[in-house]
């Protein structure tokens, strides 16, 4: 038996585990498949490119101008999105955008925009303990931000109003940049039948890596029905953003990583909540 990453290779023979993940889906599912369980896939939602490129570029041209002293990345999706809308439409932009990146001081909201970060063989400046945006602000607070420059890397269409007001009042000017959207990928009825199956306690788990997620089964379902549906398995969330979220509807959250916020630990506290199902 092989314990480097997993207990065993069937730590989850014959669960059925619930997986409302997008970007991923696969990579999640392969996870919990080769541990034996069965991936009940229902998207509920997708990240596309942000549909007007302009406001996008110019943002990228004002940081290129080398206007920006400090950018917040939010998330890693939201990096990649930038430069893949760079690399579509204005691939003479990039080599600037890297040398302002580099230069600028960057703030991470979590391993994962660190990890996109990494990816273009840069690093983050500062990293808050807590990933969410009181984390981002309790940090700052210890910085003098009056007269700075401040790119923000928005959450999908969020305009995070907590954050930005925070900055403005420090002193800051922000910029913020919103590079993707999230948009509906699954029906009603996809969604209908999910809480079916968790009513009738056909699923052992679901695992939720998304706000965005949590929002649309609710607005779906409805409050009381969707918290309903969810009180008949385990809930699992990918981090304190997803738990908040989901406790703030009123939803029992028994199971996140302890503090990377990744598929895999994900994987890992699901084996050791569950384990193999009795025959």
């Amino acid at each position: 038996m092989q314990t480097s990453d997993f207990m065993s290779d069937l730590t989850l023979a014959r669960r059925v585990i619930a997986i409302p993940e997008t970007r991923e889906l696969d990579v999640f599912a392969g996870l919990l498949e080769r541990r034996g369980a069965t991936a009940l896939r229902c998207p509920l939602v997708a990240i596309r490119d942000a549909p007007n490129p302009k406001p996008i570029l110019e943002w990228v041209e004002r940081a290129n101008r080398g206007e920006f002293a400090d950018l917040i990345l939010l998330t890693g999706e939201g990096l990649r999105r930038l430069m893949s809308c760079i690399e579509q439409h204005a691939p003479s932009l990039r080599d600037e955008f890297l040398k302002q990146l580099a230069r600028m001081r960057k703030i991470t909201r979590g391993p994962k925009p660190a990890r996109a970060l990494r990816e273009l063989g840069l690093a983050s400046d500062i990293a808050p303990a807590e990933a969410t945006t009181e984390g981002v602000i309790a940090t700052l607070a210890e910085h003098d931000l009056k007269g700075r420059t401040i790119g923000v890397q928005l959450y999908g269409t969020d305009p995070n109003r907590r954050l930005i007001e925070y900055l403005e009042q420090a002193g800051a000017r922000t910029y913020p940049v919103a590079p993707y959207v999230y948009a509906d990928a699954a029906d009603d009825a996809a969604i209908h039948s999910l809480a079916q199956q968790l009513q009738n306690r056909a699923v052992d788990a679901i695992a939720f890596t998304s706000m965005q997620q949590v929002q649309r089964m609710f607005a779906v379902l409805g409050d009381e029905f969707a918290a309903a549906a969810l009180s008949q398995t385990v809930v699992a969330a990918v981090g304190p953003v997803v738990a908040d979220s989901l406790a703030s509807r009123g939803v029992r959250v028994e199971l996140q990583p302890d503090d990377a916020y990744f598929l895999k630990p994900l994987t890992r506290k699901l084996e050791e909540r569950l384990g193999p199902k009795p025959f």
